[in-house]
């Protein structure tokens, strides 16, 4: 087998596509103007943003003004879920309900709420990682003030019924924020007939360049800042934006949903014939739901393997993968989202992450499914 180089950690971070890359460069280094200037070259760059602004609402089915540039979804998270809070302190309500399974950006906002006065109940997923309406409902209280569930796990890849969660927390009057960092360009979304109150999204998961993310709010919810400086985005977001990452953003997004049921049924037919194959490995168990996942994103654990030498072991073959979120990368400590999904602890600590994006090819799968067992082998060889 000849040697490849694959990039199967998609879910850490994409390649940029073409027209993002073209978009950034011309806003760094022809219309590089402030937005917020009078002159010409601000008021390209003001046109660059709010044409950005335009394409993620048409791409995530919000209203334009309830779109807010960020630096990116730990930003995002931060500002929906300390700005909730807040809104809820001044109510007398200081009960905050999100998931075992959370992305550390919610999960250790969650943690910082707590030390102020907080108290936060953290729901368990099934087997699969799914969390159902009837948990968030049964943990809701007179002082709930923030539901925040996400919408697709970053690890395992599993789809949460954010939909059903959502309508819980409207006929309860209880603001609920979802972490779509994953699936937003990778799964349908409207955010006006998903009913959430605000919705988080990161541009480097579906093609655009790290640096830009957009937090929706819901028209008619004013949300505390979570910085304070100058009067951009209608002084609900204060900093210079970073038009060249913004812009890039709008393109790629565009670009995302417009063949994404294409897209999509080609990953998640190469992704399940992968899985098929990679079963066979004696010891191989699959981390997550078959179905109701993610198109592109397989979890897999090897009983009597260690995930940071079989993460070595495939970088040395070629395939760039990995055994959990990226935020979490040189910890020891097996995947808090394994674990909570009921995952053995030694099973958790072999799991292996392969996520896909539109450019991988049917050649990369055939070479991840032929090198991955022999380096299992090799490594069970070594014990």
């Amino acid at each position: 087998m000849e040697k490849m180089t694959v990039y199967a950690d998609n879910a850490a971070t994409t390649k940029p596509s073409a027209a993002a890359a073209e978009t950034m460069m011309r806003y760094l280094t022809e219309d590089y103007g402030n937005p917020a200037a009078v002159c010409s070259m601000g008021r390209k760059a003001g046109r660059a943003v709010l044409a950005a602004r335009e394409q993620t609402a048409k791409a995530l089915g919000s209203r334009v003004d309830e779109v807010y540039f960020t630096s990116g979804g730990t930003e995002s998270d931060n500002w929906a879920v300390k700005g909730a809070a807040e809104l809820g302190a001044a109510q007398g309500k200081r009960h905050i309900i999100t998931t075992a399974i959370e992305h550390h950006a919610v999960l250790r906002t969650c943690g910082y709420l707590e030390k102020h006065g907080f108290e936060v109940t953290y729901l368990m997923p099934d087997e699969y990682g799914r969390i159902a309406a009837s948990q968030v409902e049964g943990a809701m209280r007179s002082d709930t003030c923030l539901v925040s569930v996400m919408a697709a796990n970053n690890e395992v890849g599993t789809l949460e019924p954010v939909k059903e969660i959502a309508e819980v927390c409207r006929e309860r009057k209880v603001l609920f924020h979802t972490d779509a960092v994953q699936a937003a360009g990778h799964i349908p979304i409207d955010f006006r007939e998903l009913g959430a109150d605000m919705l988080s999204v990161s541009g480097h998961k579906f093609h655009a360049p790290k640096g830009a993310g957009a937090l929706l709010i819901r028209s008619g919810l004013i949300l505390p800042n979570l910085m304070h400086g100058g009067s951009q985005q209608r002084g609900r977001r204060a900093g210079t934006e970073n038009v060249p990452a913004i812009a890039a953003l709008g393109e790629a997004l565009t670009e995302a949903v417009s063949d994404m049921s294409e897209v999509n049924e080609r990953l998640f037919r190469l992704t399940e014939e992968l899985a098929e194959r990679l079963l066979r490995t004696e010891g191989a168990h699959r981390n997550g739901h078959s179905r109701e996942r993610l198109p592109g994103t397989l979890n897999i654990s090897f009983d009597g393997v260690e995930g940071e030498s079989l993460l070595l072991l495939l970088d040395m073959a070629g395939i760039c993968a990995s055994s959990g979120s990226a935020c979490t990368s040189g910890s020891t400590d097996p995947s808090h989202v394994l674990l909570a999904m009921g995952v053995p602890s030694v099973r958790a600590k072999g799991s292996l992450r392969l996520s896909f994006s539109r450019y991988s090819t049917p050649e990369e799968f055939e070479y991840i499914a032929q090198a991955v067992p022999q380096v299992v082998e090799r490594l069970k060889g070594m014990r």
